[in-house]
């Protein structure tokens, strides 16, 4: 089974994650902050992961902490529900509308943490989606992909902010769905390790 479970503490965050990539997208999402639980329950939609998330944080402060945290979270178990790799797919791209919204996800997952992350929201608009800071949304998917040791680039076009952010956890969990299918029983690398 290409399972993870991953526990976190900190002074600022405590968070209890576990991933099954052979699921069926059944999620369990409970945080503080509402909208990352409706955008978390998306990706686990979308990528037919199941993913289970018990978290707290120190919100009260800003939600910086745990929306990283989450991300880090998330990328360390992908990594380490990958195993050794061997056979999976490891790269895809994807992109996904959303109304006025398109974004593309192209992704590797090479054993090195990257990430090109450009989003750009409207401006005049609110500081927050929701509950949660949009500053703190492409750190989310930084966070994901330096801990989940895989390259990502995100590209996102739209007006509607919260259209953009839906789209991009879409794209990628699409994408992620795709790069991790094990396809056959080598590993994907002419170097011999991923």
């Amino acid at each position: 089974m290409r399972t993870a479970k991953i526990e976190r503490k900190t002074k600022e965050t405590q968070i209890s994650l576990e991933l099954n990539l052979d699921g069926e997208g059944k999620a369990e999402i409970k945080t503080p902050l509402k909208f990352m639980n409706h955008m978390l329950e998306n990706f686990s939609k979308h990528s037919r992961f199941d993913l289970k998330i018990r978290a707290e944080g120190d919100i009260e402060v800003d939600d910086h902490h745990l929306v990283e945290d989450l991300g880090i979270c998330l990328g360390q178990a992908i990594d380490k529900a990958l195993g050794d790799k061997k056979g999976i797919a490891r790269m895809s791209s994807f992109s996904v509308p959303m109304d006025d919204s398109l974004s593309h996800v192209a992704l590797d997952l090479s054993g090195r943490g990257y990430a090109k992350v450009d989003i750009t929201f409207s401006e005049f608009k609110d500081a927050k989606l929701g509950d949660v800071s949009k500053e703190a949304l492409p750190h989310f998917f930084e966070s994901l992909a330096l801990n989940g040791k895989f390259n990502l680039y995100l590209t996102v076009d739209g007006e509607n902010d919260h259209h953009k952010i839906e789209s991009c956890f879409k794209a990628l969990a699409k994408a992620l769905y795709e790069a991790t299918r094990v396809i056959d029983g080598a590993l994907p690398s002419t170097k011999g390790v991923v």
